[in-house]
């Protein structure tokens, strides 16, 4: 048996079959450009598998050495990927600039940073794995691009050909030129490997006069400032002072290009693996450097609390209590997956977790509180009454006492509004009610939350809160 066939084996023990199967007929007879950089919710929706068992299984896959992860930080503007890296710990950057789009960007985990996962070397080996042997349009297509561009299988050249009209591969230390009829259109210069572009506003009356244009690609100068010139000859030099090739391209900033990027499809933000159980589970406290501060801009919490526990330990004894708080704990950590979730900590009996959407946070809330009513009629007894907080917003993903954690005013209001909740009540905050998403689950079980104003510890301002029935 192969060491590959071998690690499917393994995998068959923590993955669905039908995941490791598709997983397995990908990585024997796809093309080399489906097994680099794969978009994990777009493999789900190809294979027809659930996104969180989709997820699971690559994390699974990773951790047995058959796929390779990445943390990729994306431009929001045009998708392509600013910056590789191997691990969450090596985003340190407070800012980025996409030379291709002229702008920069604060990193925040929620749609900047995507997690893809590609195939290892020792399973099969890609073109992905040396990228400075790929020709410019498979650079931009698997290196370049981020997994949220939906770049088409076929017709992908025909569409590329479209907006490039030159490309050269420049090795290390040589120079070049590039020869060319300017058309009256606004073009770019672009070099994909050190991230540089020089923009042309090309206008006015063609000339015949030949101009001259010097380009030099270091990984320093991004030669972003515009340059006015007229339709006609233009003759660029270019120099690689870089360690690697090169692939200036001259591209027309136009309509299809903006097709090309207009293309877009979901993706695994590092937000949402963050928020996966089996990711904690897995890689613990391998995930954030003690001194790095990740901002999400949105992330819903859930904080739970047994009322009266104190009074169970003391009604029906230490052993009885501690057996029945863990599976309530169980019981939750369960549910808390289920929905796309992660317990980030527990405190006593109280829990607290993260879901990437206020909607999934609600349908949590709603099974936890069943399945409480359920353990207490088995024991024809009121010994589990559960309180439930949820709040929705910006925070900052850290690293606390070893362990992935999360700092901010989002944590505060949710820890505190679970504390106004009586036994087996659900609080949520107007921010969890307005999501779309969360507003239709509740419409959808004819549920209408009665609205009440608080004032909390430490926030100046009132806050709505809404009791779920």
């Amino acid at each position: 048996m192969s060491e590959t066939q071998a690690l499917f084996d393994v995998l068959r023990q923590s993955a669905t079959p039908s995941f490791v199967d598709a997983l397995e007929r990908q990585v024997r007879e796809a093309p080399d450009r489906k097994l680099g950089r794969i978009n994990a919710l777009a493999f789900a929706a190809e294979h027809r598998l659930d996104e969180e068992k989709t997820i699971a299984g690559f994390l699974h896959a990773s951790r047995l050495g058959l796929f390779e992860l990445s943390w990729n930080v994306l431009c929001p503007g045009c998708g392509g990927v600013l910056d590789a890296n191997t691990s969450l710990k090596t985003v340190q950057s407070e800012a980025y600039t996409c030379a291709l789009c002229a702008a920069g960007y604060e990193p925040t985990l929620d749609e900047m940073i995507e997690v893809t996962f590609t195939v290892s070397p020792r399973v099969r080996h890609i073109e992905a794995h040396n990228p400075h042997e790929l020709s410019a349009a498979e650079y931009f297509r698997q290196i370049y691009w981020g997994s949220g561009v939906d770049l088409p299988d076929d017709h992908y050249e025909e569409m590329v050909e479209d907006f490039v009209l030159e490309t050269l591969e420049l090795p290390p230390g040589e120079k070049a030129v590039i020869a060319l009829q300017l058309p009256a259109e606004f073009v770019i210069i672009f070099e994909p490997v050190t991230h540089a572009a020089q923009f042309l506003d090309v206008s006015g009356e063609p000339t015949k006069e030949r101009r001259n244009l010097s380009l030099v690609f270091d990984r320093t100068h991004r030669h972003s400032e515009t340059i006015s010139l007229q339709p006609g000859p233009l003759r660029i030099q270019v120099e690689n002072h870089s360690e690697v090739r090169t692939l200036p391209s001259v591209c027309i900033a136009g309509e299809a290009l903006h097709a090309l990027l207009g293309r877009r499809r979901p993706f695994l933000t590092a937000k949402r693996l963050l928020s996966n159980q089996t990711f904690r589970d897995i890689y613990r406290t391998d995930t954030i450097d003690v001194d790095q501060r990740l901002k999400i801009t949105s992330l819903t919490f859930l904080f739970t609390d047994l009322r009266g526990s104190t009074e169970l330990y003391e009604r029906v004894g230490d052993l009885a209590a501690f057996d029945l708080v863990k599976t309530h704990f169980s019981v939750l950590n369960e549910i808390v997956a289920a929905e796309a979730g992660a317990v980030v900590k527990t405190i006593g009996d109280a829990v607290m977790a993260t879901f990437p959407t206020p909607d999934r946070a609600i349908a949590a809330a709603m099974r936890m509180r069943d399945a409480m009513r359920k353990l207490n009629d088995e024991r024809s007894s009121e010994d589990l009454l559960l309180k439930i907080g949820i709040h929705e917003g910006p925070c900052i993903a850290v690293s606390l006492n070893e362990r992935q954690d999360y700092f901010g005013q989002t944590v505060n209001i949710a820890s505190r509004v679970q504390h106004l909740a009586t036994a087996q009540e659900i609080f949520a905050t107007s921010a969890v009610l307005k999501h779309p998403a969360a507003a239709g689950l509740l419409s959808d079980r004819g549920l209408n939350p009665m609205t009440h104003n608080v004032t909390l510890r430490g926030i100046t301002n009132e806050i709505s809160i809404f009791a779920i029935p």
